[in-house]
C-alpha cells in the first residue's frame, strides 16, 4: 500500500504535508480536532511548529505551561479554547516523551497488532474511542500502517481516513453536518 506524502485536511500544502510526514504533528492534529473546523484543527500543528520553532515531544513537555498557553493564545489563536487545549496538547506530549521516548511513530511502529495499536492510542490523553478509530483508519487507509488485525479495529464508516483530496474532505464534512442534523432533529445528543 502506498503511504500518502500530504493529507488534505487543512488547505495549506505544507500544513498538510506535516500531517503525512510528522507523526507528532498528526496527534496534535487529533488532539485539536473538537468543536474546531477540521482545518482548523488540522493546521493547528503547522502554526505551533512555526511559533516554537520545532515539534518536539519532550521539549513541549517541559515547557512552562503558561508560556505554551501564551503561544496558544497568540493571535490568531490556534484554538477556540487555547487555555484547555495548550494543556491536552502538553499532556499528550509528556505521554509521548515518557513512554515513548520522544518518538510518536513507536506508537505504530512497534505495536503488536491492531488491538495492541488501538490499545496504544487509547492510552494517550485526549484520545477517546472515537478519534483512535479514526487515527486508525488514517494510518491503515492512507499511511500504510498494516500490523496484523488492522482490518479489525478499523471502523467501516467513513472518516477522515477515507479523505483523499479537498473535495473528498468537502463531501465528507457535509455528510457529517447531514448527520448532525438527522440526529438532532430526532432529539438525540450530538
Amino acid at each position: 500500500m502506498a503511504t500518502a506524502t500530504s493529507l488534505p485536511y487543512t488547505g495549506n500544502d505544507d500544513a498538510d504535508r506535516l500531517l503525512a510526514t510528522d507523526p507528532l504533528a498528526l496527534l496534535i492534529g487529533f488532539a485539536l480536532d473538537q468543536q474546531v473546523t477540521v482545518q482548523k484543527a488540522f493546521s493547528g500543528p503547522w502554526e505551533l511548529r512555526r511559533r516554537l520553532g520545532h515539534l518536539d515531544a519532550a521539549r513541549i513537555a517541559a515547557m512552562d505551561s503558561a508560556e505554551l498557553d501564551r503561544v496558544f493564545r497568540e493571535r490568531p489563536a490556534l484554538h477556540r479554547f487555547p487555555g484547555s487545549m495548550a494543556g491536552k496538547v502538553q499532556a499528550l506530549c509528556a505521554a509521548i516523551a515518557r513512554d515513548y521516548g520522544g518518538d510518536a511513530a513507536r506508537i505504530w511502529r512497534e505495536a503488536a497488532s491492531g488491538d495492541d495499536l488501538r490499545a496504544r492510542l487509547l492510552a494517550l490523553p485526549g484520545i477517546g474511542e472515537m478519534k483512535a478509530r479514526t487515527i486508525l483508519a488514517v494510518l491503515g487507509r492512507q499511511l500504510g500502517v498494516r500490523p496484523a488485525g488492522m482490518d479489525a479495529v478499523m471502523p467501516s464508516h467513513p472518516t477522515l481516513g477515507d479523505v483523499d483530496s479537498p473535495e473528498a474532505l468537502a463531501a465528507y464534512q457535509a455528510g457529517k453536518r447531514a448527520y448532525k442534523a438527522a440526529m438532532r432533529a430526532q432529539g438525540k445528543r450530538v
